[in-house]
């Protein structure tokens, strides 16, 4: 029975510590334009990762088929 409880106390703590540090951050938005283009470039990426890297063009298609292999500049040969 004190396993248990101890094993809630952990459980509930680790929820409270999370949510306490997702508030903390707060919604603070970014004031300069370097800081607002970052934003709207991860955004786009996070899009385009979004759509090239699902579960159906990943298992569907050859590995050399996706158009990631071409849209990042480290992977040019």
């Amino acid at each position: 029975m004190i396993a248990l409880l101890i094993l809630f106390g952990v459980i509930i703590g680790v929820g409270t510590l999370a949510f306490a540090v997702v508030h903390r951050r707060g919604g603070s938005r970014t004031d300069t334009v370097e800081g607002l283009l970052q934003e709207q470039e991860a955004r786009r990426q996070a899009q385009i990762d979004r759509v090239s890297f699902n579960s159906r063009s990943v298992h569907n298609s050859p590995p050399t088929t996706s158009d990631a292999h071409h849209r990042r500049g480290g992977n040019r040969y």
